[in-house]
């Protein structure tokens, strides 16, 4: 399986030890799950966009009071 090495320093290590144990996880579990949590945000957060984008007007027309003014 793939994998990467990430270089941090002391403190930035020492923070991530803290937050995996809080997690009741080991260091390499809790910075896979982080980076695949962030990348699975950022594709919610592109068809969230995408879906605002395509359907705004009809927001706007089902809801004139909150409408941006012109």
């Amino acid at each position: 399986m793939p994998a990467l090495n990430i270089e941090y320093t002391e403190h930035e290590l020492a923070a991530i030890r803290e937050a995996a144990a809080a997690d009741g996880k080991s260091v390499k579990a809790y910075v896979h799950d982080l980076s695949v949590r962030e990348q699975q945000r950022r594709v919610f957060v592109s068809h969230a966009v995408a879906f605002w984008n395509e359907h705004r007007e009809e927001f706007d027309r089902a809801f004139p009071e909150d409408a941006p003014a012109a």
